[in-house]
């Protein structure tokens, strides 16, 4: 008997539930379970991923099995980019298809179970997964606008195939699954059975274990969020909307408590490098004055700004377009790919236009004539990366201010920059 009362209790108040209904035995056997009793409207969510021609005929079985149990069914199209993991990529073009389709507060339920977890930990010791990688599939974690929920996660594969057997449900085997080139695969039907022969208690031995170390991954989060606090010093640079750290903070902490801090810090905004690319970290921490070092990482880059690091994701990478004229001053400006602008104080007259950075510019500075720009933003210490997306303010050729640095600005205004909300966006 399965029951998973105490488990969903605490989500009773979700706005709503949703089923990743893949139609295979785990999906179906816990949309049906839901579906006796729902304690919030529920819905049903299918991703056909289009990487084989059997999967064509799954949409119609789901909406058949959900037309059966009266639960509304949508039906998800991705394209799997090309890459080294067939597997990878399917996962994540579904999960990030399931966080576009949650609704604000919905609550997303998928079927793996004991067994997964025991298969996920043997995948990701054989791959040399620290500590966080072997705490296996957590139980549930924030998605989208909603959250996560893996509710079957104690639960044995033989209890769900038995559940099935008794309510004459009907499920879809991928054939794909059998193939035992896929590295899960051949754990499967290979690994996990020889280790059961030999140790009966092998899956849930393997799923206690990841949970102990779940256990130990959270009591390091807790150590990295206490680093990361004494790290979140004032930034004087704040507008610019860019995650950083104290770098001296993190100096101060031994190399496995930054990696710590750091590994925590970044999961909510990349994909995490594996132990042999930790290297570019200590080229951040450690470059000398004069560098200019960044850590290019899966999802933006990690840049040194003074004693400051600074995450920049894709669109802070991305130059702006340029230039964009101004055609009415009294009205902000929305610049492409790169927020807003607006003027304060007295309006210049004439025809404005805004450009960015090329190299070689000059301005008049009050009290010290004409000054190289580059030497001004130097001055300042506005960190390298911003100088490219600063907006500047020009009049016929002649550069009037730079966007939120007082002192190189309109003598009686002010250009104010307000950077794109979505210029930081998290994974």
């Amino acid at each position: 008997m399965i029951d998973l009362r105490n488990t969903l209790s605490p989500w009773h108040q979700a706005t709503g539930w949703c089923v990743a209904l893949s139609g295979g035995l785990d999906s179906t056997v816990l949309l049906h379970l839901l579906a006796q009793q729902p304690a919030a409207p529920l819905r049903a969510l299918h991703v056909h991923h289009g990487l084989q021609a059997a999967a064509d005929a799954w949409p119609a079985h789901c909406q058949r099995l959900c037309d059966s149990l009266g639960v509304p069914l949508d039906i998800i199209h991705v394209h799997v980019a090309p890459g080294a993991s067939l597997e990878q990529g399917a996962r994540d073009a579904r999960y990030a298809a399931f966080a576009r389709a949650l609704r604000p507060g919905e609550l997303l339920l998928t079927g793996q179970h004991r067994d997964d977890q025991a298969e996920t930990l043997l995948f990701r010791l054989l791959r040399g997964a620290g500590l966080r990688g072997l705490s296996g599939m957590p139980a549930q974690r924030a998605l989208g606008q909603g959250s996560l929920l893996r509710p079957l996660l104690d639960t044995p594969r033989d209890e769900l195939l038995a559940y099935a057997t008794a309510h004459g449900l009907h499920w879809i085997e991928d054939p794909s699954n059998d193939d035992t080139q896929f590295s899960r695969n051949y754990l499967r039907h290979q690994v996990l059975p020889a280790l059961t022969r030999r140790w009966p208690q092998a899956a849930r031995s393997l799923a206690r274990s990841a949970a102990h170390l779940a256990e130990a991954q959270g009591l390091l989060d807790e150590v990295a969020q206490q680093d990361l606090a004494q790290a979140s010093t004032p930034d004087a640079f704040a507008w610019l909307g860019c995650p950083s750290l104290d770098l001296e903070v993190l100096r101060q902490l031994s190399p496995a408590r930054q990696r710590n801090a750091l590994q925590y810090w970044l999961a909510a905004r990349t994909r995490l490098p594996d132990t042999r690319h930790w290297s570019g970290w200590e080229g951040v921490r450690d470059a000398g004055g004069e560098g200019r070092p960044v850590w290019r990482l899966a999802d933006g880059e990690l840049h040194r700004s003074g004693l400051r690091i600074y995450w920049l994701d894709a669109h802070w990478l991305t130059p702006p377009a340029q230039p964009v004229p101004w055609l009415d001053p009294r009205q902000p400006l929305a610049l492409p790919g790169n927020g807003q602008l607006t003027l304060s104080g007295r309006l210049p007259q004439g025809p404005l236009q805004v450009r960015y950075r090329q190299g070689g510019e000059r301005m008049a500075v009050e009290g010290r004539g004409h000054r190289d720009l580059k030497r001004l933003l130097n001055e300042r210490q506005l960190p390298l990366f911003a100088r490219q997306r600063v907006p500047l303010l020009y009049r016929d050729g002649q550069l009037l201010a730079v966007a939120n640095l007082p002192g190189l600005g309109l003598a009686d205004g002010q250009l104010h920059w307000c950077v794109p909300t979505s210029a930081q966006g998290l994974r």
